[in-house]
């Protein structure tokens, strides 16, 4: 990454060109994978759903986002689903907690803004340890979240979700602009399907993070992924 000018503040005020991207030649990166998020209220016998989330396409990651519970409980209930991730090769991100990403494991953790520095989880977690910071819709806390040593930012929310409140609302050209400035990996978030994730892969989505269009899919989960082979495909 390279260093932060001093008015970087000063970016996010500034309208995005949508067409930024075009400006340039495309450099490859990897074709756009998904990023599994976990449903907000889990049980013991949700293994099995992510067991057939899993082995029903590629998968790229699995993040476990349980909020207001108890971190012992938080630990009981990822232990088999670190094992089912490990034995699949799909990455088992922590959400939040640096502590309870080192307790169970975890191949990495994604940090909100109030959740710590990327710094602090490296040095706890290690160097191969996968990093993520939110970054909303703002250009100044990617670069800073890349500067810090992030393995990969999340822009969000695209669209309304049904799994939090959306706060902030990322258009598609931040991803354009993202992916030809930087090369750090980006995620898209936030109310992403297969009917409308077309878009953000277009404008250069790394990863697409799912959750309710999986485990909400009327066929199950393992129909849920299957519905994105085709964006992600035709990618």
């Amino acid at each position: 990454m390279n260093p932060l000018p001093d008015d970087d503040d000063d970016d996010d005020a500034l309208a995005l060109d949508p067409a930024f991207a075009d400006r340039f030649e495309p450099q490859f990166r990897p074709p756009c994978q998904l990023y599994l998020i976990s449903p907000p209220v889990i049980d013991d016998g949700f293994g099995a759903k992510l067991i057939a989330a899993l082995d029903a396409g590629p998968v790229a990651a699995f993040q476990l986002r349980l909020k207001g519970i108890d971190e012992h409980r938080i630990a009981a209930l990822a232990a088999p689903l670190v094992d089912i991730c490990r034995a699949r090769e799909v990455a088992f991100i922590m959400n939040d907690s640096i502590g309870l990403a080192k307790r169970v494991g975890a191949d990495g953790v994604h940090l909100g803004q109030e959740d710590g520095d990327p710094r602090d989880a490296r040095a706890q977690l290690g160097r191969t340890a996968q990093i993520g910071v939110t970054c909303h819709d703002s250009r100044h806390l990617a670069m800073e979240a890349g500067e810090r040593g992030a393995d990969y930012v999340a822009f969000g929310a695209f669209y309304p979700s049904g799994t939090k409140t959306v706060e902030h609302h990322a258009e598609p050209a931040l991803l354009g602009w993202w992916t030809t400035v930087f090369e750090t990996p980006c995620v898209a978030i936030g109310g992403i399907t297969a009917d409308n994730a077309a878009p953000l892969v277009a404008a250069g989505a790394d990863f697409l993070a799912v959750s309710g269009a999986v485990w909400g899919h009327p066929d199950g989960p393992a129909a849920g992924v299957r519905a994105f082979a085709g964006v992600l495909g035709a990618a």
